[in-house]
């Protein structure tokens, strides 16, 4: 029964992925991502449904449009993975509690932010505020004290407006204003590896950039650059499931 259950999880994971690639496709296009039919990007032929299942049909296919044989990003598939497998770490963690419905609401906007920041390179805003709120929520209901929840969001500011003054002092240049929100709200999500995960999201974007840059052509000066929101969402969502606290490790134990 407990494999069914996980199972039934992660397919919901990957059902609200395609959902949500959907959506963050869609946004600010003029179109509806409630009505209207799924349609090839290469050629614009609608998909039938059995294109539209999620990884099973990236698949069957090998990666390629039934239609017209064009190349499909993995992008899609892989994010609809990750979400299947973040929902069912997400059951283990939490339970069927009202906090793991906030939580999955919660991924699933990072989801659509860290979409739509691959892509454009900015932060919706109604997205932002609507997963700042669900973090909160989700802080709400996973705190066992008051004084555990006060806690949390101290380390939140603190957390959100170190991005905010990195923003202010490099002009821009360093990090986008969007990304101080919502470091804010992956505090909240979080809670007590909120600190680890910050620093966890440093690490992963540090060795980002240097393959980038590894990879850039010999002799070429023109700097790499990259949204900053998927490297918060790793390292938070690292830190949260593993449960890793720098500080714990780094504590010598006097003999």
């Amino acid at each position: 029964m407990t494999v069914i259950i996980l199972f039934a999880v992660f397919l919901c994971g990957a059902i609200v992925a395609s959902f949500v690639g959907v959506v963050a496709a869609r946004l600010y296009t003029g179109q509806s991502f409630l009505t209207g039919h799924s349609r090839c990007d290469a050629c614009g032929t609608t998909l039938s449904p059995l294109s539209l299942l999620p990884i099973v049909s990236f698949l069957a296919s090998r990666g390629r449009a039934r239609c017209c044989g064009a190349r499909i990003s993995p992008l899609s598939p892989l994010s609809e993975a990750v979400l299947g497998i973040v929902f069912v770490l997400s059951y283990l963690t939490l339970g069927c509690t009202a906090a793991f419905w906030a939580m999955l609401g919660a991924l699933s906007l990072l989801l659509a932010l860290v979409l739509y920041d691959l892509a454009h390179q900015i932060l919706p805003p109604p997205l932002l505020y609507a997963f700042v709120g669900m973090s909160t929520v989700v802080a709400l209901l996973t705190a066992v004290t008051h004084q555990d929840f006060y806690d949390t969001l101290l380390t939140a500011v603190c957390i959100g407006a170190s991005l905010a003054a990195l923003h202010f002092f490099s002009r821009g240049r360093a990090m986008g204003l969007a990304d101080a929100p919502l470091s804010f709200g992956l505090a909240l999500l979080v809670g007590p590896v909120a600190t680890s995960g910050f620093v966890f999201s440093f690490w992963i974007g540090a060795v980002v950039g240097i393959v980038l840059l590894a990879k850039r052509p010999s002799g070429s000066r023109m700097g790499v650059e990259v949204p900053f929101a998927p490297f918060l969402a790793c390292g938070f969502i690292l830190a949260y499931f593993t449960q890793w606290n720098l500080f714990t490790y780094m504590m010598v134990v006097p003999h």
